[in-house]
């Protein structure tokens, strides 16, 4: 068995240009690497500005193993925290959200802070006179990310100092972002409603992989959106579809509608399909809203806006969007083969209600834990999961459609069934795995 740990080279060699070593998912070395160096590394979604809108609301998250608190602090700026007392250590907040106020009282010795971090107060200070506690980390409060920024709403936090600045680690994918707000007659989205979990019995990387794998879904799915597929059929061509079979039936289109759909990578992992179109093309035109949108951006801007229906956008490590349906999913890593998918919907401002129908619709048949569609992957991914352990070849193929100008990275437009997304995400992830190592 190879050792990982400290030993960066053992860790690129698992990565080659065009496969990977089975360890990346079955080995709890490199599981713990990951939340040690490559979530730390990289720009992860933490939440969203609507769920903190007034100060003092907080909400709990854990990024890469580390508990964090995202605070609206009283300037209104957004601050991360260590969810950690700088006194003994317990967690200062316990729930998914709240308001503390002007302060976090710690639930132990009721220390407090300022909702930047700041030490406020410790009761019978005077028990510390002439102690070295002035010198030492419990003095300096809570520990605050230098690294956080906002798009759109949309949060995001980098724990540590290495890897690359927002900007630069983004680039132009933050663009199905900025298409996502826009579909808003008022440029903003807010989250609507709670949250669908879903845990999957696989490797974090398994359910990342298969977001802009576009030969599963005609297999996979076979069962339930085939099913309503051949329940529509022969129905004349014009005939208004129901929600659910608008919904249902593109997951059964055939390989050329997908092969044509189109991808997209960027550098550092980040890729969506539906270049050209998807199968969020074809939803059924709701005249309030192409009003309300005209009214606020013209009719050729309206066009342009609405006409971007991408599929998945991937923004990698850990979020997913769907900007055509104001989706997203975010992948929270339990153990090497255990993962947590939550699924948030949004209501897109100044737009009438049939909008969020049609999002949450779409969440609870393919993203909720009561999904049909969604049940297909959850075997897929429980299945390679097991398979994985088989003896004889230890290597995953991601030869398809495999370029060796792609090596080279850049925004690369190609093909809607080729495996860059893929092998593109797994060079970002050798990369940011091993810088601090």
């Amino acid at each position: 068995m190879t050792a990982y740990r400290d030993n960066p080279d053992a860790v690129r060699a698992l990565v080659k240009d065009d496969r990977v070593h089975r360890d990346l998912y079955t080995s709890p070395e490199i599981f713990a690497l990951e939340q040690e160096h490559f979530f730390g590394n990289t720009w992860n979604y933490v939440g969203h500005e609507s769920q903190i809108p007034k100060s003092g609301d907080w909400i709990s998250n854990d990024i890469g193993g580390r508990p964090l608190i995202i605070v609206r602090h009283g300037d209104g700026s957004v601050r991360a925290l260590m969810n950690r007392c700088a006194h003994k250590g317990s967690r200062l907040v316990n729930g998914p959200c709240g308001n503390t106020g002007k302060f976090f009282r710690c639930p132990y010795h009721a220390w407090t802070f300022k909702t930047d971090g700041a030490l406020l107060a410790i009761p019978l200070k005077n028990g510390y006179e002439g102690t070295a506690l002035g010198e030492c980390e419990a003095s300096r409060g809570l520990t605050a990310l230098r690294h956080v920024r906002s798009h759109r709403g949309f949060i995001f936090v980098k724990i540590n100092d290495a890897g690359p600045d927002f900007e630069t680690f983004f680039g132009d994918s933050l663009s199905s972002i900025d298409n996502m707000a826009d579909r808003s007659p008022e440029g903003e989205l807010e989250i609507a409603g709670g949250c669908l979990r879903f845990v999957h019995q696989c490797n974090w990387k398994m359910f990342v992989e298969n977001l802009n794998d576009t030969m599963h879904p005609m297999v996979a799915h076979e069962s339930s959106a085939g099913t309503a597929k051949a329940m529509w059929a022969g129905q004349p061509a014009d005939a208004p579809k129901p929600m659910a079979i608008e919904q249902f039936v593109p997951f059964m289109s055939d390989y050329k509608f997908f092969e044509d759909m189109g991808i997209r990578t960027y550098d550092n992992g980040h890729s969506f399909t539906g270049v050209h179109f998807s199968i969020h093309s074809k939803y059924a035109a709701i005249p309030a809203y192409d009003d309300a949108m005209k009214a606020r951006y013209g009719e050729e801007k309206t066009a342009q806006i609405l006409g971007m229906a991408r599929h998945n956008t991937v923004y990698y490590p850990n979020l997913t969007i769907k900007g055509a349906i104001q989706a997203i999913r975010v992948v929270k890593p339990l153990a090497v083969d255990r993962t947590l998918v939550e699924s948030w919907t949004f209501r897109l401002k100044g737009a009438p209600p049939e909008l969020l129908q049609r999002t949450t619709m779409y969440s609870r048949l393919i993203n909720s834990p009561f999904s049909v569609v969604g049940h297909d992957d959850l075997q897929a991914y429980r299945g390679m999961q097991a398979g994985l352990l088989a003896s004889g070849n230890e290597w995953v193929s991601l030869h398809r459609n495999f370029d060796a100008t792609e090596v080279a990275g850049g925004e690369i437009t190609t093909i809607g069934t080729s495996e860059l997304p893929m092998r593109n995400q797994y060079r970002a992830w050798s990369r940011y795995m091993t810088e601090t190592m």
